[in-house]
């Protein structure tokens, strides 16, 4: 409750805290260890342990992550000792996000739509959406049809979508012509048929075959199928086409603040990771092009 109330977390990262509090829970257990004698040492052990069940770093990283909000959550509403003040904080080297090149993109979303199979047409603009407003999977999941908007710029029309974000932000984003093409097809020739397989009316915008709001894990099979029709299965990640949309706008001269406000970043240091990526791109061509940059 004090997750999702107070501080407004999106229901992911909700799940994820429970899975990280659940180890905890099942390693205090076998070790008979009560959460009000948890010490260092304890945090050490549950986290070897973590490690020799395979856990890669990133996810250990984010565990210690729960823990530290959990025991300082623990200290301030039942007085109890925070075992992870005395642990410092690991510093991994973020890794580089990877982004799709274009025509990788073109070739998914060719892959997303047959013409004889008229839902793919809902798939497709999914991938469109995906790609064309930057927006997590979970967030256009999550999109209603009343969060559609048209909005007017010297006299020329585009559509704009309203993202609900983490922590219940909201951002406008706006959408190019193909997305919206996309989207429109099938809202027109597919949606309605769809929505007529539920007693009840649903507001949300991407339907699945019973008329009611597509999940995230089918909206990410979509994508998993599109991507090994194109042959670059095992090349696509949640985030990929969020990844592509920020670093492609980066490319083409975009500015690092529009594209923290199109992404819906608090921080203009998160948006910074992409800023890498291309600068990983210009010293890769300088290195190649230039007689002098090599010895």
């Amino acid at each position: 409750m004090h997750l999702q109330v107070e501080r407004g977390l999106a229901a992911n990262t909700i799940s994820a805290y429970k899975r990280d509090l659940f180890r905890l829970e099942e390693f205090l257990v076998s070790t008979g260890t009560e959460l009000g004698r948890v010490d260092p040492s304890t945090i050490a052990s549950f986290a070897a342990g973590l490690k020799s069940d395979g856990l890669v770093t990133s996810s250990i990283s984010r565990s210690m992550s729960t823990l530290r909000t959990f025991f300082l959550y623990c200290a301030k509403e039942y007085s109890l000792d925070d075992p992870m003040v005395e642990i410092e904080k690991s510093k991994q080297i973020r890794k580089l996000p990877r982004a799709l090149s274009i025509s990788e993109v073109l070739s998914i979303l060719e892959a997303s739509h047959s013409e004889s199979d008229l839902i793919t047409l809902r798939d497709r603009a999914l991938i469109e959406m995906l790609y064309g407003s930057g927006a997590r999977i979970s967030e256009v999941v999550g999109l209603d049809v009343s969060d559609i908007h048209t909005a007017d710029a010297d006299g020329v029309e585009f559509e704009t979508i309203k993202v609900r974000g983490k922590g219940g932000k909201e951002r406008i984003v706006p959408l190019g012509s193909f997305a919206s093409n996309a989207l429109r097809a099938y809202i027109v020739r597919v949606r309605p048929s769809l929505a007529a397989k539920s007693s009840r009316a649903s507001s949300a915008l991407f339907l699945n075959q019973k008329g009611t709001r597509l999940s995230r894990q089918s909206a990410w099979q979509f994508v998993l199928n599109a991507a090994k029709k194109s042959g670059l299965e095992g090349k696509v990640s949640p985030h990929v086409f969020r990844h592509s949309y920020a670093t492609h706008l980066l490319d083409g001269g975009a500015d690092i603040r529009v594209v923290q406000e199109l992404l819906g970043h608090a921080s203009v240091t998160t948006t910074q990771i992409y800023t890498l990526i291309t600068i990983d791109k210009v010293r890769e061509s300088y290195s190649l092009a230039h007689p002098r940059a090599r010895g």
